[in-house]
């Protein structure tokens, strides 16, 4: 019995929940319909109109509808609302339509095929349906609401705002809808038709909030600044306790270059809410503009020791910050740390505070705090790859092998497709004296490298030093000679390559030619030249050795370069310094094993 009363309800013309909605969306930009698309529409609906009226005349010739015919048309109706709801437009279109045929005259049978329609996603069938409806039952402003979805979804924004209009205007209490066709009006920029809207609301409604927000907006596209600061002093007017219309109206006087006045309207702002970080942030910039960098800072952190300052706001203008760190100015870098320290005091639970507060310490160089501020935010959120990244990076910089091994094997078991943690686990690995399981990591993040010939470069250099702690010296030298394809310039490659082709006293003069390449391009370097001078060694050209290892001790102190300058003198004949270098060695440490037997027996052990 429910189901009938709600079914006649809509067949007169009125409407019931779930039946007829009020459509939503807001309008796109504009954009014409073509000619052709015109002349097409036209087309559709002088057919549709032709049809409705065959229907009509063929109607008046016949008699009216039986009760049972009325029945049946109104339980097709029922039916074809059924299916719209369930989503099942084909259904409902299908009884709608059937009911359509009975009758064609009926505006709430017109609606609801045009809603099918539109939901569907055909368009133009909704567009005639709708203008049928609001032809038959002129005062539903649902019916109205519908058409003017219907043509702004097909960028007819012109028929929309005219529909909108004609809802107005033949609708009683229907005002509220001049707001829409301002919107409409403002999507065209129709400048001056969306004005004399919202003037026609403000008479019906009074001082509202939007509509002199709105006016604001189209004075200020209008370059008419002094009237949308009129406007903006009526919403003070309007609401004199509220701090944020004052802060608006400040924003708007800073952005036009009006600084004492923003100053001023702040300062009004700060007497209604003295801790409001949006007025303290507003002052800042403005000083900042004013040259008063001192006032700024002290402004700005006032605004970072509020509560109230919003996580997101904090975080784009310590971003903003980020950007020029780091200053050549201490106090500039000092100031973003305390920001970033106040984000942290003030979102102690929030991971963003941590991380942009880890960004800031790496970039200022304080990168053993910002590994662990870096952790913190992976309590509260372990989802970022990029903190996990920055963890790792720091914990190479810092030659923290233990750290890096246990924070590149966490980050793996979040993110095993991720080469570069498998790259990081096979260093720590391969420095832990742990060769195999180095190469393992090595070998498996190689496969996951792809478009980044330098990455492959840093995979082979260290499977090469990697595959020479195992002895398994082809696959080192194949891992070298790969990477060298990468980057023939690479330092790294070059001194250890031939550093460990001489203690194998392989292609000596390959590994001259590459120690050479580095020596030229680092010639104070001692620990390349120490390289040079071993491949020189092997080669017997023990006075060239002589001569690289001396200019090598000049700067350093390492007590395996002594060793071997000590075994040069030896070669050289001059056993009696080679004996003392021996010893100088011995007291530094770091040395091979066999120094313990050079300086007991006073001879030369390779």
């Amino acid at each position: 019995m429910r189901q009938v009363v709600l079914s006649l309800l809509v067949w007169v013309g009125l409407t019931a929940p779930g039946y007829a909605q009020a459509p939503s969306g807001a309008p796109e930009p504009p954009a014409k319909l073509s000619r052709r698309e015109q002349r097409v529409l036209e087309k559709e609906q002088h057919e549709l109109e032709k049809r409705v009226a065959e229907l009509r005349a063929k109607r008046a010739t016949m008699p009216g509808l039986s009760e049972r015919e009325k029945e049946q048309s109104e339980a097709l109706f029922v039916e074809g609302v059924k299916y719209v709801m369930l989503e099942d437009y084909p259904k409902g279109l299908e009884n709608l339509l059937k009911a359509y045929s009975m009758r064609p005259d009926n505006a709430a049978i017109n609606y609801k095929i045009a809603e099918a329609n539109l939901l569907s996603g055909n368009l133009r069938d909704a567009t005639n349906y709708a203008e049928a409806a609001t032809r038959l039952d002129p005062q539903n402003a649902y019916y109205y609401l519908l058409l003017a979805q219907a043509q702004a979804s097909q960028k007819q924004y012109d028929a929309a705002t005219k529909t909108y209009a004609t809802l107005i205007k033949q609708v009683p209490n229907s005002g509220s809808y001049l707001f829409n066709l301002a919107d409409l009006y403002l999507a065209q920029n129709h400048l001056p038709e969306a004005l004399t809207t919202l003037d026609q609301a403000e008479k019906e409604f009074g001082q509202v909030d939007e509509i002199s927000f709105k006016k604001q907006q189209i004075y200020l596209k209008q370059n008419k600044l002094d009237l949308a600061l009129a406007e903006g002093e009526k919403l003070i007017k309007a609401n004199p306790t509220e701090a944020r219309y004052v802060l608006a109206q400040a924003e708007m006087y800073a952005s036009n270059n009006r600084l004492p006045d923003a100053v001023r309207v702040t300062q009004q702002a700060l007497r209604l809410d003295p801790d409001n970080p949006q007025a303290h942030l507003i002052l800042s910039e403005v000083y900042r503009q004013q040259k008063l960098d001192t006032e700024a800072d002290q402004q700005l952190r006032q605004a970072f020791a509020s509560p109230a300052l919003d996580i997101d706001a904090r975080v784009r203008i310590l971003v903003g910050y980020i950007k020029q760190l780091p200053s050549p100015k201490e106090p500039t870098n000092q100031l973003v740390r305390d920001l970033a320290a106040a984000t942290v005091k003030s979102y102690p639970k929030d991971a963003k505070a941590y991380a942009i507060s880890g960004d800031v310490q790496t970039l200022t160089d304080h990168k053993k705090e910002a590994r662990n501020t870096y952790l913190q935010a992976l309590r509260y959120d372990n989802s970022k790859f990029q903190v996990w990244q920055q963890v790792v990076l720091i914990d190479a910089e810092l030659n923290q092998t233990d750290s890096l091994l246990v924070h590149s094997g966490r980050a793996l078991e979040l993110f095993p497709n991720q080469s570069s943690l498998w790259f990081y686990n096979g260093v720590a690995y391969v420095l832990k004296k742990q060769p195999q399981k180095g190469v393992k990591s090595l070998e498996h993040g190689r496969k996951l490298v792809v478009n980044n010939a330098p990455l492959l470069g840093q995979f082979d250099a260290q499977l090469g030093d990697a595959y020479h702690e195992l002895h398994e010296y082809e696959k080192s030298d194949a891992a070298y000679e790969s990477a060298l394809v990468s980057d023939p310039d690479n330092v790294q490659v070059l001194n250890n390559y031939s550093y460990f082709l001489s203690l194998r006293g392989e292609k000596l003069d390959k590994a001259k030619q590459m120690s050479g390449k580095v020596v030229k391009q680092f010639p104070d370097n001692d620990t390349y030249l120490d390289t040079y001078a071993w491949v020189l060694y092997k080669q017997k050209d023990y006075a060239g050795a002589k001569t690289a290892l001396e200019k090598a001790l000049q700067t350093s102190k390492d007590g395996s370069i002594i060793e071997h300058y000590g075994d040069v003198l030896f070669q050289l004949g001059e056993k009696d310094k080679a004996v003392v270098e021996w010893q100088r060695a011995h007291k530094i440490g770091g040395t091979s094993d066999l120094l313990e037997r050079k300086l007991k027996d006073h001879k030369l052990y390779e």
